[in-house]
């Protein structure tokens, strides 16, 4: 079974006071609406309690006055003896604590719907603020449908206890206890015979909650996989249509849909056996309290108003203990959901800006790696021993086979993972001693795949820097050869992105990154591929803003297209982590190594694919 699965099916204790005291930490901001809530609970419960007492006191004091002296009314002191206004007035009274019962139940159900709100709304926050410190390195081994689930279905289990669980668990007790010492305080023997049959309720009940614990935990396990198996195959549903998966990603599907079904299958018959068992059991109490009250009514020893009461109660008894049963589970989904939640917040963010940055110098300056070592896992390197500078102002090119680290570099540069030896050094000081928003701030970072997020044009450009003007956006988008466009739009740079930037073509989407990079004026500039996967119109484009983009600017240039770099002022070729060669590209070519092969099969494919920019690129080669 996989970590994921496992931390899946973490069930928790029923109770944890840890865990409690934690999320009472987010309810307790509330503490005066949770008071206002209890209060309308106990009183609430007063008005439900209230009722049988008053069917008794009327058929004892006005219906059935053979028994008047016998029915114990502390209502005596205050009821008129007149039957018909004493009736009137109990109705009217009745009216009263329904009215009451009502007003008292709104402001209970609503504020702790309230409470509910606000304090899951704090969590939520905290959690995404969260997951955005974590270091890249949590995100690799964590699937996004997993972190998906935590801040949705797992808050959600949380807002249901508070919400409905917390203060309606005082609601229930208040009334079996109330009612317990109303039916004792009337009747020690009716009341006895009334809750003979709740050890057997007990023991139905705690089968129940086994049966339903399991079922729900199957439950969040399979919404887990569900969330997680739609984000993987949504988002690559191109991948899916041009292999024709679709029959079996639906049967995958299915599968896990089947396990979800079946869960919730169980966990319906476990309550629709629970139920009515409790019904059947509770109507055995009323069969034996109707039999024993029964006789003792003929031996005029016990009131007609006093075997209804009871009935009346042992039918209201065991809906509280039902309901208490429910906010058990309700309980136990919202521990195993708070211990998840609370394990992701106290998932260290071990890449994190000094406790005293140092003050770095503004503007162009150099990048180092002096001696660095770098490994994903353990020690299996993907940079070994590497050291390199750049100029301020120079133009760095990065060449090599898949997998001989190029990306990796990037990623140390802007820190997003520290390395295992030796330092990166950016104006002469250690990237570790950097306030990290600072160090990222001075980057601006163009993908191999463009990242855009759903809103206007002008929001994505001004991603890097928020107070940007217009001018200055029309500005970038004029460097990245993308205004024309924009200009031609109905609403332009206020045109509205669909998701992930449908609509655009692959090159107008990678400009836009430009564009988006270019905008803050950044002094540091990283291409990570950022043109493999054009067309051949638009790298022309790019190579045609490259030197705008590159000037007053210190700038590393990864590429698998070497005609994008051959005017670098420094290039580097990596071969399985190591530095292997290093110069401008003619003499590169010269030396006739891994560079001069590299360019050799690029040309032989241009030439072969009629590409545009052979002439070029053979003339430069001469």
């Amino acid at each position: 079974m996989s970590s994921a699965q496992q931390e899946e099916e973490v069930l928790g204790k029923a109770y944890d006071g840890r865990l409690m005291r934690r999320l009472l930490g987010y309810v307790g901001g509330y503490w005066p609406q949770i008071l206002l809530a209890t209060l309308a609970a106990l009183f609430g419960s007063i008005t439900q309690v209230a009722g049988p007492y008053l069917n008794k006191v009327v058929i004892d004091r006005y219906l059935d006055p053979s028994h008047v002296q016998g029915s114990g009314s502390f209502f005596s002191a205050w009821l008129p003896a007149n039957a018909y206004r004493g009736l009137a007035d109990i109705a009217v009274l009745y009216l009263f604590l329904l009215v009451a019962g009502f007003g008292l139940d709104f402001i209970q159900t609503y504020t702790m719907q309230w409470v509910g709100q606000h304090s899951m709304f704090d969590l939520r926050r905290d959690l995404f603020q969260h997951l955005q410190r974590l270091q890249v390195e949590f995100f690799d081994r964590n699937p996004v449908g997993r972190l998906v689930t935590r801040i949705t279905n797992d808050v959600e289990t949380i807002n249901d206890m508070i919400s409905n669980a917390l203060v309606a668990f005082f609601d229930d007790s208040f009334v079996l206890l109330l009612i317990i010492v109303v039916m004792f305080r009337a009747n020690w023997v009716l009341a006895l015979i009334a809750l003979s049959v709740t050890p057997l309720i007990a023991l139905g009940t705690m089968f129940f909650r086994r049966a339903v614990r399991d079922s729900y935990r199957r439950v969040r396990l399979a919404v887990a996989r569900i969330n997680t198996f739609l984000q993987e195959h949504i988002s690559g549903i191109a991948l899916v249509q041009a292999f024709n998966r679709e029959e079996h990603a639906f049967a995958e599907f299915r599968e896990i849909n089947h396990q979800h079904r079946h869960a919730w299958t169980d966990a319906v018959f476990a309550y629709a056996v629970y139920y009515p068992a409790v019904e059947i059991l509770s109507t055995c109490a009323i069969a034996m309290i109707l039999w024993f009250g029964g006789l003792r009514v003929l031996d005029h020893t016990l009131t007609i108003g006093i075997v209804v009461m009871f009935i009346q109660y042992s039918q209201r008894f065991f809906r509280p203990i039902q309901d208490l049963s429910d906010k058990y589970n309700t309980l136990q989904s919202a521990m195993a959901g708070s211990e998840r939640i609370f394990r992701l917040l106290d998932t260290p963010a071990t890449l994190t800006s000094p406790a005293a940055p140092a003050v770095v110098a503004e503007g162009v300056g150099r990048i180092e790696f002096d001696h660095v070592w770098f490994a994903y896992q353990g020690e299996h390197w993907v940079l070994k021993d590497l050291s390199f500078s750049v100029q301020p102002g120079a133009t760095l090119a990065i060449v090599g086979h898949t997998g001989a680290g190029k990306t990796t570099i990037t990623s140390l540069l802007l820190r997003f993972y520290d390395v295992q030896r030796g330092r990166i050094l950016v104006n002469g000081v250690d990237i570790r001693e950097w306030d990290l928003t600072t160090l990222r701030r001075r980057f601006a970072v163009v993908l191999q795949d463009p990242h855009l997020t759903s809103g206007t044009i002008a929001d994505n450009v001004r991603m890097g820097k928020p107070g940007l003007s217009d001018a200055d956006l029309w500005r970038a988008l004029e460097q990245a050869d993308l205004a024309d466009y924009v200009r031609s739009l109905p609403d332009g740079i206020h045109s509205v992105l669909r998701e992930r930037g449908a609509g655009l073509s692959t090159g107008q989407k990678q400009l836009l990154s430009f564009a988006r990079a270019l905008a803050p004026n950044p002094p540091f500039l990283i291409l990570d591929e950022a043109t493999s996967s054009v067309d051949t119109e638009t790298e022309l484009k790019i190579r045609h803003a490259l030197d705008t983009m590159v000037t007053g600017r210190t700038s590393i240039i990864i590429a698998h297209r070497l005609s994008t770099i051959q005017r670098a002022d420094l290039i580097l070729v990596l071969h399985k982590g190591v530095l292997r060669e290093q110069g401008t590209h003619q003499e590169l070519l010269r030396e006739h190594g891994i560079y001069w092969r590299l360019y050799r099969l690029q040309y032989r494919g241009q030439a072969a694919g009629g590409n545009v920019a052979v002439p070029a690129v053979q003339n430069t080669a001469e």
